[in-house]
Parts: structure tokens; C-alpha cells; sequence
């Protein structure tokens, strides 16, 4: 009987010892490595858009945003391209990797962002009608029946085609950049344009005299900076680093430069 005791005391250590041995611990899972900083960023824009990216008269580009990536891919230790691009082929251009990011006075607007992510706002838009100091438009109910001009692709064509002013026209006409859109308003061609303020205000004052700007306008709007929806490593690092150039005033600095004060949101 002592001997069974002794035989079954056994027995249990035993299965204890097998059932111990079989529940090892699993090694944790390893942390997903952390996103690599990227070495190289590709702007893609319309380098035919000043303020926002232009060409200079020594063929540069320069402009506000191609102040404001620059300073931005430094903070991030990458390389930055400047890849002119058709503007109205800027989603493709974006999808097919041919362009990292879109930093060129873009409008966020909601079906934008079914295709694009974008950045916190950086800058308020609106998109305002221009006309020739002598035109008879004062208003965007005399835009009925007149010939209008827009930059394809632009936010401007949503905005206009959205309001009831919009439905009046005798015709929207389409241009591949806003230049060659005020050429044709200076020569009567166009009855009025509607352009992102910043760049209207621009070409304005480089004329004096010679537009006008009416006071009412195509609605309010947004600039953020656009990635690709896949992208949320790089979207998060080009956010830290426009808020960290808000916060230390080097986003302000760059403003004032291009125009006389801090715009930047």
C-alpha cells in the first residue's frame, strides 16, 4: 500500500513536471521597426504659379512653398527635387510615384481627399474674380453671359461650377496656367478670371491700374500639403515639421518675405 502511495506520488510529480516543461513562455513579438526618414523628397507643383512656385527671370524656381518645402526637408535631413508637373494630372502623378509630394498652393477639398492625404491647413485661400479696371463687372451677377477663364485642374473650376453665378456664364474657358489666362483678360479676350487670391493679388499689384478685383468671390478655401494615402510615415513627419516652423517663427519668416506679413494659419 505504501509502496502504490510511494508509485502515484511519483506519477504526479512527473505529470507536473512534463505539463511545466510544455508551457514555455513565447518570446514577445519584436516592435515593427520605425518608418526610415526618407533621404530624398520629389515636390511635384505648376512652376508656373508665383507667388506659390514660379520661375525667376534667371529661370529659378522659386516661390512661397518652395521656401517652406525647403526649410521642411531640412528639419527631415532629406534631399528635395522640384518636379514640374501638369497640374491637372497631379493626382496620377502623385499615385504613380512619379512625384513624392504636392506642394504647390493645393486646395484641400473633399474629393481631393478621397485620393490624397493632406497636411493640417497652412495658409486661407479664396478664389477672387479679376477684371480690367475699365470692365462694367462689378459683380458676380454681371458675370452672366460673359466669358470667364480658370486654370484647368485649379480649385476654382469646382468652386464656380458649385455656385449659381457659375450656371450663368456664357462660357468657362479653360487655361493651362493663370499667365497666359490674364494675357488673354488684358487683350478682351476674357471678360473675368477667377483665380486663388494670392496669386491674383500678386499679378495685380505688379499692375497697378490696370485690374481690378471685385468684392465679392467664389468662397473661402484651404492650402494643405499632399501626399499619397499610403504614405502616413511621410504625411506625419512633414507635419512635425511645418508645426515645429510654426512654433519657432521660421514658417512667419518665410510669409513675411513673400508677403509683407504672416499669413501662415
Amino acid at each position: 500500500m505504501k509502496a502504490s502511495r510511494t508509485l502515484l506520488a511519483a506519477a504526479l510529480v512527473s505529470t507536473l513536471l512534463i505539463a511545466a516543461c510544455g508551457k514555455r513562455e513565447e518570446a514577445p513579438a519584436a516592435a515593427a521597426p520605425a518608418p526610415a526618414a526618407p533621404t530624398k523628397i520629389v515636390v511635384g507643383l505648376d512652376d508656373n504659379f508665383p507667388p506659390m512656385g514660379f520661375r525667376d527671370e534667371k529661370g529659378v524656381l522659386v516661390g512661397f512653398d518652395i521656401d517652406l518645402a525647403r526649410e521642411a526637408a531640412k528639419r527631415l535631413g532629406a534631399d528635395v527635387e522640384f518636379k514640374p508637373i501638369d497640374w491637372n494630372a497631379k493626382e496620377a502623378e502623385l499615385s504613380g510615384k512619379r512625384v513624392d509630394v504636392l506642394w504647390n498652393g493645393l486646395t484641400i477639398t473633399e474629393p481631393r481627399k478621397e485620393k490624397i492625404a493632406f497636411t493640417a491647413p497652412y495658409l486661407e485661400n479664396r478664389q477672387i474674380v479679376v477684371v480690367a479696371a475699365s470692365s462694367p463687372i462689378k459683380s458676380k451677377a454681371d458675370l452672366a453671359g460673359k466669358v470667364v477663364g480658370v486654370q484647368e485642374g485649379s480649385s476654382a473650376v469646382e468652386a464656380i461650377e458649385k455656385d449659381a453665378a457659375g450656371k450663368s456664364l456664357k462660357q468657362l474657358k479653360k487655361f493651362g496656367d493663370n499667365v497666359t489666362a490674364l494675357m488673354d483678360l488684358a487683350a478682351g479676350r476674357l471678360d473675368a478670371l477667377v483665380v486663388d487670391e494670392v496669386v491674383g493679388r500678386y499679378y495685380t499689384a505688379k499692375k497697378p491700374g490696370e485690374y481690378a478685383v471685385l468684392d465679392e468671390h467664389f468662397g473661402t478655401e484651404e492650402y494643405g500639403v499632399g501626399v499619397r494615402k499610403d504614405d502616413a510615415a511621410l504625411l506625419g513627419k512633414l507635419q512635425q515639421a511645418m508645426d515645429g516652423m510654426k512654433k519657432d517663427g521660421a514658417a512667419a519668416r518665410i510669409s513675411t518675405q513673400w508677403f509683407g506679413k504672416d499669413i501662415v494659419k
